[in-house]
């Protein structure tokens, strides 16, 4: 008895010699059982759209902290009324802390794990900072600042939204491995 290849010899009565047919020949030709190696390009590409996306979310979730860092508990009747947030009267509502907390936190989250490299934290964090620090910097053609001195909700928010990605970085220092 001699094997060659993927055909077994067998000896009988009916056909010494003849081979017998392998699984691979009985079973019909599908579509499933066609599979190819998938594209390798396709990881760098998830990883710069990951990042891409990553930055732009933080960028809008940036502008939007800074709109609603001026909302007050009467702008939640007023604004139903066609006013701009920060006109209705009441005290200062701390919306834009929670969400510059928790949404940076998904923003790096987010960037880490799709891009799987550390480094993709930077550049959500360097936007969303230069955003606020911008906001809180320039004065507006009528001489405004975007985000003043005495609004301390919007200084807390650039606090805690900036001390949100360095926290994240700290533990991804101390893990030593990506989530």
């Amino acid at each position: 008895m001699s094997r060659a290849g993927t055909e077994e010899h067998t000896v009988g009565e009916e056909g010494a010699g003849v081979s017998e047919p392998t699984q691979q020949e009985t079973t019909p030709e599908t579509y499933a059982g066609m599979s190819r190696e998938p594209w390798h390009g396709w990881e760098r590409v998830i990883r710069i759209a990951g990042l891409v996306i990553a930055t732009v979310a933080a960028l809008v979730s940036g502008f939007f902290e800074i709109v609603l860092s001026t909302l007050r508990a009467g702008d939640l009747v007023s604004v139903w009324r066609g006013d701009a947030i920060g006109s209705g009267g009441g005290p200062p509502l701390g919306v834009s802390i929670l969400l510059a907390a928790v949404l940076n936190y998904a923003i790096a989250w987010f960037a880490v794990t799709t891009t799987r490299r550390r480094w993709s934290l930077a550049p959500p964090w360097i936007l969303w900072t230069l955003l606020m620090l911008g906001a809180a910097g320039l004065r507006t053609t009528e001489g405004d600042y975007l985000l003043g001195g005495e609004n301390w909700i919007a200084l807390i928010m650039i606090l805690a939204g900036s001390l949100t990605y360095a926290v994240f970085s700290y533990r991804l220092i101390l893990k030593r491995q990506v989530p």
